[in-house]
């Protein structure tokens, strides 16, 4: 999960000067593969409707990564940590991914993902509820970022679509509020099987979604779509999220979180570039503004991990 050092971490002291090579490319996964997961999703709803697309992306990949973990030996979760993966997924990738796709369908991916970067200024909001008071540094980076929200949401993009807009706030919500549970009162599973059961879950709940909704299965699928499913999958879904669990488990809090701040730069560079997205100079300063309030927080978890 996004926000929070893992006690591995806290109790590993200072960090390194220079980092080894398999943490660069962890970085470089969550940077870069995270980054261009937004777009990839643009691409795949060109034969993917939004709930199908991520339904089976995710049930696939979980899938997999438990088939993995069992054969590596590890224990399948127990029925309490089942249903915690249920209510986890439904609102981190029933709510949260499948909020994110159906804004694709009508703004930019580049401007999907910098409202995506509120996240972490939602999660200390929401960590208030367990009595964990931000300091005045992590106070005025909520501010500073959710004026950076208000700023974007007036620009072109976000105004010409009110039902992208309130998709993706609804999409930010979900995530915060299930990344928050999952780590105050509903823990899943250790390690990698957790995070399995939650995309079997969140799998399940998009595809009935998706039932519910009327998609149409388009078959055979355009070569692109197919290839960017086939992305977000190994990629998006297996490989970044491993690399993620490497730097939790063996790079600092800032370090670990940085993907925060970089792939809303990312996303939006690479939608310009390849897609021909459109964004605004207006839309480029409220990113600036979000972003640095994100930065503002993670300066101070360093010094909590070491505190801890």
């Amino acid at each position: 999960m996004p926000t929070l050092a893992s006690p591995a971490q806290a109790a590993s002291g200072p960090a390194r000067t220079a980092l080894p090579p398999l943490l660069w490319l962890c970085l470089a996964a969550t940077w870069v593969v995270w980054g261009s997961t937004y777009l990839a999703i643009k691409y795949a709803l060109i034969s993917f409707a939004p709930f199908l697309q991520m339904g089976s992306r995710f049930l696939f990949a979980g899938v997999l990564l438990a088939a993995w973990m069992r054969w590596r030996g590890a224990a399948w979760p127990s029925r309490l940590q089942w249903r915690n993966a249920l209510v986890v997924g439904t609102l981190m990738l029933g709510g949260g991914m499948g909020g994110t796709a159906h804004a694709e369908v009508s703004i930019g991916s580049g401007l999907v993902v910098a409202f995506i970067a509120v996240v972490p200024l939602l999660i200390a909001l929401l960590n208030l509820i367990w009595g964990v008071k931000p300091t005045r540094l992590e106070a005025a980076g909520i501010a500073l970022g959710l004026i950076g929200v208000l700023m974007l949401t007036q620009g072109s993009g976000f105004q010409s679509s009110p039902a992208g807009l309130a998709a993706i706030s609804i999409a930010c919500i979900c995530w915060s509020m299930g990344s928050v549970l999952s780590q105050r009162s509903l823990p899943l599973a250790p390690g990698a099987m957790g995070f399995a059961s939650e995309m079997i879950c969140g799998g399940v709940v998009l595809l009935v979604l998706s039932v519910l909704s009327g998609e149409q299965l388009v078959w055979p699928p355009q070569p692109e779509a197919a290839a960017a499913w086939l992305y977000l999958v190994v990629f998006g879904s297996l490989i970044a999220f491993n690399a993620y669990m490497v730097l939790l488990a063996r790079a600092p809090a800032a370090l670990a979180a940085s993907y925060t701040f970089v792939n809303p730069v990312i996303a939006m560079l690479l939608g310009v570039w390849i897609a021909n997205e459109t964004v605004t100079r207006f839309e480029w300063y409220a990113v600036a503004v979000v972003l640095a309030g994100v930065l503002l927080l993670l300066f101070k978890r360093p010094q909590k991990a070491k505190e801890s």
